[in-house]
């Protein structure tokens, strides 16, 4: 449909994106003019560099080589519950990072299961804290997409392939050295860098799990910085490092991930023939057994654990309950208002402004974004006491990326079905949003306000900057719990958490879907 007249406006579209630019383009430029020339990174930022790319190179290598052999198992396998099973790996990526951490140490902690079972045994308990557990949570969070992605590669095989494998007879070699090798050769560099690139501006994590200085990110080194030191000019070189080594992993993977396919085919059922064998069927079997009890066994202990807290906690950890879902509700009408339009002008045919503000979301740091506007701000306002509305606004611009891959491919089919007929009917502008595109973009509006609301819940990033010590979300209320060793009160207000979390993305997604046209 590009070139063509439309009955929507890019206006509104090219205008929410020049200021998503705006934003990501001046707070960074504010940053890197307060940078002081000369003054160069330090030991402790070279550490800090060093780290970040060792604990991510590891992250993205352990979640896409685990990845591998768990999506071959889910692809010839079926079994009652898989569905269900898939579906559950999307989940960890909605799920507030500080409850996933507060799960992992339930399960993997000095006082957790493993530990204790190690005690039975005479052994030590588990150390989680520094590197090793670190990249442990990475691969908790990262393990659940690498296997979706490449999981995607094995379904976008078409059935004829296997068919004809089948029928040559094609041993386990043959089948790796024509179908899965090339089609791991394909998806694998592409999951491996986005992996690389989520792990680069690891935040929370480090925070919660790094145990001390030598266990620093870029971006946790860029809080100490801001926060502690109020050194601006070695923050905003270090958010300069973070924009490079970020920007040129995003580059990557969007290089890597293209690439030919097998073709297509005519949209049959996959069968496997391969893989029959007991031992190839048990090996499947304990894939999947693993990487499950892997993802669920720390939702597990959240709610084992939280239930106890749940009575006992007190005001202070309900209000920080509501300033979240405050946060979470501003950041999703502000999401909208500006991926609404985006989806509208891109599907219309002006996507290179809107695609390029996506990308940029992708490659600016939330604290690096939060940074530049604690510059802007601190003139001529108290940036503490705009601490909500900052967090609510870049969160949206967080999630903003991927609501327009929920958003854009719907937004095109809705233009190339209705819009020249709206167009014979003289139905354009705000009519036709209202009548048309609004309507028949119920269900992925749901799901995108769902996912952002979620998100902005359990973000742990810019609230830590500009929260003082009478203001908190949850995530960060947890987090001050976790640091005063009430750890049963943290475990409470997790799981309140996590049900506000899960609770605000279904019931967005649902009623989006409800009566939307399917």
């Amino acid at each position: 449909m590009a070139g063509h007249a439309q009955p929507v406006s890019a206006f509104p579209g090219i205008s929410a994106a020049l200021l998503v630019v705006a934003l990501i383009l001046g707070t960074l430029g504010a940053v890197a003019l307060r940078a002081e020339a000369g003054t160069g990174l330090g030991a402790s930022d070279w550490a800090a560099l060093r780290f970040t790319l060792a604990q991510a190179s590891l992250s993205a290598l352990l979640s896409v080589g685990l990845a591998v052999p768990v999506a071959r198992a889910l692809a010839r396998r079926r079994f009652p519950g898989r569905a269900l099973l898939i579906a559950l790996l999307g989940a960890p990526f909605i799920l507030p990072v500080i409850v996933a951490i507060l799960g992992l140490l339930a399960v993997f902690g000095r006082a957790g299961w493993l530990s204790s079972f190690f005690g039975l045994l005479g052994l030590e308990p588990v150390q989680i804290y520094g590197l090793h557990g670190v990249v442990l949570a990475h691969v908790f969070f990262n393990l659940p997409l690498a296997t979706r992605l490449i999981l995607q590669g094995w379904q976008e095989i078409p059935a004829e392939r296997f068919r004809l494998a089948a029928q040559l007879k094609a041993g386990p070699l043959a089948m790796w050295r024509l179908l899965e090798g090339p089609m791991l050769r394909r998806v694998a560099p592409g999951a491996l860098a986005v992996v690389f690139a989520i792990c680069l501006s690891s935040f929370a994590v480090a925070l919660t799990l790094g145990g001390g200085p030598r266990a620093t990110t870029i971006e946790l080194a860029i809080y100490q910085a801001f926060r502690f030191d109020f050194d601006l000019g070695r923050a905003a070189l270090l958010s300069g490092v973070q924009l490079l080594l970020t920007g040129a992993a995003a580059l990557a993977a969007l290089r890597v991930s293209a690439g030919e396919g097998f073709g297509a085919g005519l949209d049959r059922a996959v069968r496997r023939w391969d893989g029959q064998g007991a031992a190839a069927r048990c090996l499947d079997a304990a894939w999947i057994a693993l990487s499950a009890g892997f993802l669920l066994l720390p939702l597990a202990a959240i709610v084992l654990s939280g239930l106890p807290g749940l009575a006992d906690l007190n005001s202070t950890v309900w209000r920080a309950a509501g300033n979240s879902i405050l946060v979470a509700a501003i950041s999703t009408v502000i999401l909208l208002g500006l991926a609404l339009p985006m989806a509208a002008a891109t599907a219309a045919g002006r996507n290179s402004l809107t695609e390029l503000s996506g990308i940029l979301g992708l490659a600016a740091s939330p604290l690096v974004i939060g940074t530049g506007l604690f510059i802007l701000i601190y003139p001529v306002a108290d940036p503490f006491a705009l601490a909500l509305p900052v967090t609510a606004l870049v969160n949206a611009v967080m999630a903003l990326p991927f609501a327009m891959r929920i958003l854009v491919p719907r937004a095109r089919e809705v233009l190339g079905r209705y819009g020249r007929l709206s167009l014979s009917l003289d139905m354009q502008g705000w009519a036709f949003v209202r009548r048309v595109y609004l309507p028949r973009m119920r269900a992925q509006t749901g799901f995108a306000a769902g996912l952002a609301a979620a998100l902005s819940m359990g973000d742990l990033g810019v609230v830590a900057l500009f929260a003082d010590p009478d203001f908190a979300t949850l995530p960060l209320q947890i987090y001050r719990l976790m640091g005063a060793y009430r750890m049963e009160a943290a475990a409470g207000a997790a799981l309140l958490l996590l049900v506000l979390s899960m609770g605000a993305f279904w019931i967005l997604d649902r009623g989006g879907r409800w009566h939307a046209e399917a």
